[in-house]
């Protein structure tokens, strides 16, 4: 099955707030020049002027973002399909949060991230898009009225932790993981606190809370009190009650 991002991804490639299309465009990721190891040692010579593109995208994310209301970030799918009920969460989750007092942040994408900012523009708040240098990168959602575009994930991760308030996760992929991973673990070693964690969906979350309870609590890789840590829900005023209260707006 092809990408959903496929026809376009072959015409266009961007780079931080650089756009390359057609025969400009190059081979590999900028994460993935600073990651390969093979190939001659000439990289060990780029390494300073990596630090400094490196400190400019924090200082980008910092001067764009610095300015927010009380924000909460919403992940999920890029794959979500459009006509789902998926979607329609998001679209409605969007809306709380905005409706609650709350921007609304996302990493900028299609499927789920698209139906959050989607909520979010059309209740007449910000809707802030976080994009990232991918090899199927598709650029900013039509619904982003605050974008900013990041070559490395970790400033990225960054900005979604320090400018919002709490976070709600919505049926995702290996991306959604990632940053519900990275949520519960600075939240369990309190590098931040008051931070709500709500999961939607569920049938689609079940299976890996029981994991945690019967695998990995039980195991003693976690204490009971980990399960504490998120909420899960199949209702979107639910959902939104939950983080905005949590959080304070």
């Amino acid at each position: 099955m092809a990408h959903p991002e496929g026809p376009r991804a072959r015409r266009e490639q961007r780079r931080g707030p650089v756009v390359r299309r057609y025969g400009q465009m190059q081979a590999g990721t900028t994460d993935q020049h600073l990651l390969d190891t093979r190939g001659a040692a000439d990289w060990v010579h780029e390494d300073p002027f990596r630090v400094m593109r490196i400190q400019s995208e924090f200082v980008e994310g910092f001067g764009a973002l610095a300015e927010l209301p009380p924000a909460i970030s919403v992940f999920g799918s890029a794959r979500t399909p459009r006509d789902s009920p998926e979607y329609e969460a998001g679209i409605a989750i969007g809306r709380g949060l905005v409706e609650s007092g709350f921007a609304v942040i996302t990493g900028g994408g299609p499927g789920a991230m698209e139906a959050a900012n989607k909520g979010a523009t059309e209740a007449g708040g910000i809707s802030v898009g976080l994009g990232i240098e991918l090899p199927f990168e598709q650029g900013l959602n039509q619904y982003v009225n605050l974008g900013v575009d990041f070559r490395y994930f970790f400033v990225r991760k960054t900005m979604f932790v320090k400018y919002a308030s709490g976070f709600v996760v919505l049926p995702g992929g290996l991306g959604t993981l990632d940053e519900l991973f990275e949520a519960l673990t600075l939240v369990q070693t309190k590098k931040v606190t008051r931070f709500p964690i709500v999961l939607f969906g569920s049938a689609y979350w079940g299976g890996l809370v029981d994991w945690f309870r019967d695998t990995l609590i039980a195991g003693g890789k976690a204490g009971p009190n980990d399960l504490h840590l998120f909420h899960v829900t199949d209702d979107v005023e639910e959902a939104v009650r939950l983080v905005t209260k949590e959080a304070g707006a």
